[in-house]
């Protein structure tokens, strides 16, 4: 039987990877084939048109990656305090952490760093990431933008919005793994470990939305440094690889022996993605991904072994294994305990950056990079990491009518800095500055925005890409351009 989470019956809006792999794993086996060209059929009816735009293929950088990794920071780092240090500022701006030097020549990030300081010469720092916030001073709202490109509709006061929902703009994995899915039967588009949430807001802007369900990645909303639970990719013990393979093989002959039944659902009776999914199930490549303990203990301990560090390694082998986009989402609630959990460091800024958040932030991202290099994977992999804002400069203040310690910083959207490394990225490279302060873009400035049409271009995809939403109306994947400069 296949099952639909919190609905009955068909949706036209398609059903999710992880339903269509239980389809894959349980039966073709306890759906009938009317049924699934029925399905199918409803799904493609839906689907939105995308219309490609040329050009972008002249221009440096484009079509340089072929998978991308993004990391995204939930909850909002400070910048000053991580990767870019401001030593001569006043005391109630620079903080406790002193400076480090680089393996960039001239280049400094914080005492706190010491792992991504090493691996420097792979990357690039954009020390002028900026946005004027319009209803985006909370992190819903700020995230939804990060995420999809496009502001919400709807904001409070409070930056809550509503719940995700169909209506929504598709998240940029989805959008990738709809336009360039993987080659190979694999998942598409894997999100790890726990959903974007803030507060009793859960999943916004984390989501295919207007694409439909079928284009959601594949959720792991589980821990990697335990022993996850993937038995909706493996095969069930009384179904042998033998019998599915028997199985995929008697569809196909049951396909070509109904002409009429293909044309009339536009050749979707049992299209490519049904069959991908079944092979997956059968040849194991996504549950062999996931299964950590075929990585060396010096692998691991790397990493870090912990939620993130793990988290990372397990995107690294994903990607390896052909998916083409993971993203791993920091394991925190936006507005959580600072102390245990999030970015979100109001009350107390340097104890939980010092002792918690940077070391395995340095443990785990660093890993990845110098693992993803040794692999020969880096040049074909993109991979940004950035929060949905950084912290304000100066220490106890309210930027955005939260309550702040004497050493706790608030939001702050109008400077602060990311990281993108492979893919055509130049490497050992700072973009942009910050004044001295870190309150301001001082160079080049870079809108979040620009940063998703960067990672598009680099994709291979126009980022002014049309693809119609649920009213059938044309919207562009995002209304920015890619920052050229950025690449090698």
């Amino acid at each position: 039987m296949l099952s639909i989470p919190g609905q009955r019956g068909w949706t036209c809006d398609g059903v999710s990877r992880r339903e269509l792999l239980r389809v894959g794993g349980a039966g073709l086996l306890g759906v009938s084939l009317a049924n699934l060209l029925k399905l199918e059929s409803a799904a493609s009816a839906a689907a939105p048109t995308i219309t490609p735009i040329a050009g972008g293929d002249k221009q440096v950088g484009f079509g340089k990656a072929k998978n991308f990794i993004f990391i995204f920071l939930q909850g909002g780092p400070s910048h000053i305090d991580i990767w870019d240090p401001k030593p001569d500022a006043p005391d109630n701006i620079r903080g406790q952490f002193k400076p480090i030097p680089t393996a960039i020549k001239g280049e400094y990030v914080s005492e706190v760093m010491p792992n991504l300081a090493k691996v420097m010469d792979k990357t690039t720092l954009i020390r002028s990431v900026s946005y004027t916030p319009a209803g985006l001073f909370n992190h819903t709202a700020a995230i939804y933008q990060m995420m999809t490109g496009y502001t919400p509709d709807k904001v409070s006061p409070s930056g809550q919005l509503e719940p995700p929902n169909r209506a929504d703009y598709p998240c940029m994995g989805a959008q990738i793994s709809k336009i360039r899915p993987p080659k190979d039967p694999m998942l598409p588009f894997v999100m790890l470990p726990r959903p974007l949430q803030e507060s009793g807001v859960v999943g916004k802007g984390g989501t295919a939305g207007f694409l439909g369900a079928a284009a959601d990645p594949y959720y792991l909303f589980q821990d990697p440094a335990k022993e996850l639970n993937i038995t909706d990719l493996a095969l069930r013990q009384e179904v042998s690889v033998q019998r599915m393979s028997r199985r995929a093989t008697i569809l196909d002959k049951v396909n070509s022996q109904m002409p009429e039944i293909e044309k009339a659902v536009e050749e979707h009776a049992l299209g490519e993605y049904d069959k991908k999914a079944l092979e997956l199930v059968i040849s194991g490549r996504a549950r062999k991904a996931f299964d950590l303990t075929e990585e060396k203990k010096e692998t691991r301990e790397k990493y870090g072994m912990h939620t993130f560090g793990q988290s990372l390694l397990v995107a690294r082998r994903l990607i390896e294994a052909g998916t083409r986009v993971v993203q791993v989402n920091w394991p925190a609630v936006a507005n959580g305990n600072p102390t245990v959990d999030a970015w979100d460091t109001h009350a107390a800024n340097f104890g939980p950056l010092k002792n918690l958040h940077c070391p395995k932030l340095d443990s785990g991202l660093p890993a990845l990079i110098a693992d993803l290099e040794e692999r020969g994977l880096l040049k074909d992999t993109i991979v940004l990491a950035i929060g949905e804002f950084g912290r304000s400069p100066k220490l106890g203040v309210s930027t955005s009518g939260n309550t702040n310690g004497p050493d706790g910083r608030d939001h702050w959207p109008y400077c602060y800095t990311s990281l993108m490394a492979g893919g055509g990225i130049a490497r050992g490279a700072v973009f942009g500055k910050s004044d001295k302060t870190a309150s301001a873009p001082q160079e080049d400035g870079v809108h979040p925005t620009q940063l998703l049409a960067t990672v598009y271009h680099a994709m291979g995809i126009h980022p002014h890409t049309i693809v119609n939403n649920h009213l059938g109306q044309p919207r562009e994947l995002v209304q920015a351009d890619p920052v050229l400069k950025l690449f090698s």
